[in-house]
């Protein structure tokens, strides 16, 4: 029975380490260094803001949305582009002539019969004559012209033109661009901020947790230590005849589980050790210097972190993408408008242009769309849709982040008044472990009472850790729902009871 009780306190001293993923591998765990680098919580938030990946991807997608909305404002100016074309072209050109062929035979045949007359009497025999001959030649004359008459001609060209075309009017398409490019910025900033405050909340979990660590291995080093005096005080009972080996080899096995809880609680400590030089980029072995703490005065009320709802990087989220959804409504119902532009072009070569190019041209164009491959109703009635869920979504970030600003803040109070009640538990259990000593020293209690009374110090040790670390974890956690993380510090320069007072 009592070995039975030895190993539950064993256990609740590490019972704690469950709380964070560290005990994977903790058989191959090194311990730590004993000349590992001293940083401060204020330190290691400063490396973390300069060294987290994360965080830089974060600040890159906000410069790359930040430059998207920037290119937005120019979409009301015009476009002007510069083009050249070389061109090699060939035109056949046919024109039908057998009218004016036919006309011009008429003609010169009633200027022939009409010839004659315009002579003197004695002269008009022979000029008959001559125009009766000439007269009989016309149709074989005329009959050489063809019916049709064809042109051919083949060159090259290089034709420079510079074009412009400027937007008018596009039924809002442009605003409605503009606003969901602002509203994206919006997003990206909300999930920086939301990105910055969870990496403090994760901070505080891996820096505390290495002092938690610490702890343990302090706590379960000095009950350690007390059974060693234990043991040895039992050896020198036994060599007086006042116990019996029995209670010897009792107090042996208690010291055992001891030693093996301490060597657990070293590899622990080596693994978040590890694990805060990961987290904050650092070549060696780090050692967390600030206190686990507690402030014993109460939190605020809780509507004071409630009345930061609406400026929390999820909440801000939402309302973006509903700022998203509202310009992709804008941007289905300018389907249904005119548009009109303005455009103009100009050939820069005009002494080697093709006939039928113009030297320039300008002129304005309205367009609206009849028909539509693409449904207009349907695309409109979708963005509504999105419209519609993504305002229920932003209502939903509302209640999730109040949800969990009061659920921490309780968390945070319960471990506050858990951490203060151990005060008097741990005094008890010392005054405890003090009497036992002094009554199996005395012969007058079995050692199966010592045993139970380190069990009962080991395990108020151990819950006074866990409160502690609770608290910091928590208040970390109401601070990031709440989005006023930067406040940790005060926090902490505020706290009036810090683990390392507590030997």
């Amino acid at each position: 029975m009592m070995r039975a009780d030895l190993r539950h306190a064993i256990g609740a001293a590490t019972l704690l380490l469950a709380t964070w993923p560290l005990s994977a591998g903790a058989q191959d765990a090194p311990a730590p260094q004993e000349n590992a680098q001293d940083v401060t919580f204020d330190a290691a938030l400063a490396r973390l803001d300069t060294t987290s990946p994360g965080l830089a991807g974060e600040e890159h997608s906000v410069r790359a949305s930040e430059l998207l909305a920037d290119a937005t404002r120019t979409l009301r100016r015009p476009t002007v582009t510069a083009s050249a074309s070389l061109i090699e072209y060939q035109k056949t050109l046919g024109v039908d002539i057998s009218g004016p062929r036919d006309n011009a035979e008429n003609a010169a045949s009633d200027f022939l019969t009409q010839l004659p007359g315009q002579f003197p009497p004695g002269l008009q025999q022979i000029v008959g004559d001559v125009t009766q001959r000439f007269g009989a030649a016309l149709p074989a004359i005329f009959g050489q012209i063809p019916d049709t008459f064809e042109f051919q001609t083949r060159d090259t060209v290089f034709r420079p033109t510079i074009s412009a075309a400027m937007p008018i009017y596009t039924g809002g398409a442009i605003g409605a661009v503009q606003d969901g490019a602002d509203a994206a910025v919006g997003v990206a900033r909300a999930k920086q901020a939301g990105g910055r405050d969870l990496s403090r909340v994760n901070l505080v979990k891996t820096y505390f947790g290495q002092q938690v660590a610490v702890q343990l291995a302090r706590s379960t080093r000095e009950t350690l230590e007390s059974f060693d005096r234990h043991l040895s005080d039992a050896i020198k009972l036994e060599e007086n005849g006042f116990i019996p080996h029995a209670r010897v080899l009792q107090v042996q096995v208690a010291r055992d589980a001891a030693q093996r809880a301490y060597e657990r609680a070293r590899l622990e400590e080596a693994i978040a050790t590890d694990a805060l030089a990961r987290l904050l980029d650092h070549p060696g072995d780090i050692s967390a210097v600030t206190p686990l703490f507690v402030r014993s005065m109460p939190l605020s009320p809780v509507e004071t972190f409630l009345a930061s709802v609406d400026s929390t990087p999820q909440v801000r989220g939402g309302d973006a993408a509903y700022e998203i959804a509202d310009a992709g409504v804008d941007l289905a119902k300018s389907r249904y408008l005119p548009q009109a532009f303005a455009f103009g072009s100009y050939n820069a070569n005009r002494d080697n242009a093709v006939p039928i190019d113009p030297d320039w041209i300008a002129g304005v164009t309205l367009r609206f769309t009849l028909m539509s491959g693409f449904d207009r109703r349907k695309t409109l009635q979708a963005a509504l849709a999105r419209e519609r869920a993504a305002a229920e979504a932003a209502a939903q970030s509302r209640k999730d982040v109040t949800g969990q600003i009061v659920r921490a803040w309780n968390l945070v109070e319960a471990a506050r008044r858990s951490f203060l009640l151990l005060d008097s538990n741990l005094a008890a259990a010392r005054e405890n472990l003090r009497v036992q000593q002094l009554s199996f020293a005395a012969g007058e209690a079995p050692s199966s009472a010592l045993v139970d009374a380190e069990a009962i110090l080991a395990t108020t040790k151990t819950q006074r850790i866990a409160a502690a670390y609770e608290y910091d974890l928590a208040l970390a956690g109401l601070l990031a729902a709440s989005h006023r993380v930067d406040e940790f510090g005060t926090f902490l320069a505020r706290a009036d009871r810090r683990l390392e007072d507590y030997k």
